[in-house]
């Protein structure tokens, strides 16, 4: 009897002859995002165009809508996508944007990946001009990663994945076998393996610590600071990509089954969490990339109303702040002037903000906001109301203690938030002037739009 074709044996085939050098399982997440970064970024933008396939498993390697839609996929993946419980999680994509499409599962078709393939990630991609297999093998604490592109292991590698496909969805095989035909005789690019790992290796010094022999202490702890803030980068990444998928897959699921309400409205509050998260370490990125990047340019300023803003998120905070028992009280006079600033980043910070500074605040409390003008300035407040004898509490410092240059632990809460540092580099990229006194709680100042 013929054996099953798993992708477990495709990767133990390409490994064979292979100068085996082991890594430790976080070296290897590192690798895996950085050598998914060089190839799209670096081969495949330049390829994708003429069309082309791709494989991989557990999850799609992708993070760019336009290969997704260019390319013809197939994806092994649980069933259930319960692989986000699975401690290989790490070796989730990078993905540099929140705003994920929801058809995007549509563009690939999903098989179910066994326990036989293995939980390791792998992906292949073929084009008229561009090809290569990429994975991590081995097991936990001595992993490896194997790049192959040359012609023999491109061949295996597509007469595996065609009898693999025919062993478990036969029509899918078809399309498969056709689609890599109507490719054409494929142009093997003998350079690319030359310019890949020197790319590669330069990528992956990018986020590693800058050692100078007549380096001071202090330039020494910057450069800690700064590999710690790339870490953080990474992380986050590596924590929004699963709610990404898992918002996508409830809205397939919203749309495509029909459920009893109480079903349905768990699902949309497995949603709002998901949404609330993915914002929190959107801005948490955001404050570790403006470390990592020292200064940050104020020449993306531009010209924004801020009470439409507030007019627009209103229904948001009020739905997150509802759910833990907290009213929102906006007071915004009207015709106030317009503000220098970037629009997107600080619908995130603003997001941030409220989510900060109501962590830890009893039931029943009331999260108040004010704008008023200032001078050449517009003057946001945000102050906290008690129940009981509507007295106004001043919102309090963070009772925690920071953790490198971006995070602040609070053991009272049990959160993770921004440090008060992060949270004025922040704001001072968006053109804001954040102070916090006893008297007036935290208040954020921003230059109208028409002052000199």
């Amino acid at each position: 009897m013929k054996s099953q074709t798993t992708i477990k044996k495709i990767q133990d085939l390409l490994l064979k002859g292979v100068q085996t050098i082991y890594v430790d399982d976080d070296t290897s997440r590192r690798m895996w995002w950085a050598s998914l970064e060089v190839i799209q970024k670096d081969f495949l933008s330049q390829n994708y165009k003429h069309g082309g396939i791709w494989v991989a498993s557990p999850l799609p390697a992708f993070n760019d809508k336009k290969f997704l839609n260019q390319l013809h996929g197939w994806l092994w993946s649980p069933e259930g996508f319960p692989y986000f419980q699975n401690e290989n999680a790490g070796f989730l994509p990078i993905n540099n944007s929140d705003k994920i499409k929801k058809d995007l599962i549509c563009n690939y078709k999903v098989l179910n990946l066994s326990q036989e393939d293995g939980y390791e990630p792998f992906l292949m991609i073929i084009t008229p001009n561009f090809q290569c297999v990429l994975s991590i093998v081995g097991e936990k604490g001595k992993k490896i990663l194997l790049m192959k592109c040359d012609e023999e292991s491109l061949k295996l590698s597509i007469e595996l994945m065609h009898a693999k496909l025919n062993q478990e969805n036969f029509e899918e095989g078809v399309k498969f076998r056709n689609a890599i035909n109507n490719l054409g005789e494929l142009n093997i690019n003998n350079q690319f393996e030359e310019l890949f790992w020197p790319i590669l290796s330069a990528r992956l010094a990018s986020i590693t610590p800058n050692h100078k022999i007549k380096n001071s202490g202090k330039n020494d702890e910057k450069n800690v600071q700064i590999t710690e803030a790339k870490l953080l980068r990474a992380i986050s990444h590596e924590v929004r990509t699963p709610l990404a998928t898992i918002r996508t897959l409830i809205s397939s699921t919203l749309k495509k089954y029909k459920m009893d309400e109480s079903m349905k409205n768990r699902l949309i509050q497995i949603d709002n969490e998901c949404n609330e998260q993915i914002d929190r370490f959107g801005l948490i990125f955001n404050a570790a990339e403006l470390v990592s990047n020292e200064v940050p340019s104020l020449n993306n300023l531009a010209k924004i109303n801020l009470s439409e803003i507030f007019n627009k998120l209103a229904p948001l905070w009020n739905d997150q702040l509802n759910r833990r028992g907290i009213s929102l009280k906006i007071d915004i006079p009207n015709q106030l002037p317009q503000i220098m600033s970037d629009s997107e980043k600080l619908e995130l910070m603003l997001r941030g903000l409220i989510d900060k500074n109501t962590r830890g605040l009893k039931e029943g409390s009331t999260l108040i906001l004010e704008l008023r003008p200032a001078g050449q300035k517009l003057k946001l407040q945000l102050k906290v109301q008690k129940l009981d004898n509507n007295q106004k509490e001043i919102l309090k410092k963070d009772n925690g203690s920071d953790i490198g240059p971006v995070l602040n632990w609070n053991p009272q809460t049990g959160s993770l938030q921004l440090s008060q540092n992060a949270t004025q580099k922040l704001l001072a990229s968006l053109g804001g002037h954040v102070t916090q006194r006893r008297d007036t709680g935290l208040t954020v100042f921003f230059p109208i739009s028409d002052s000199k």
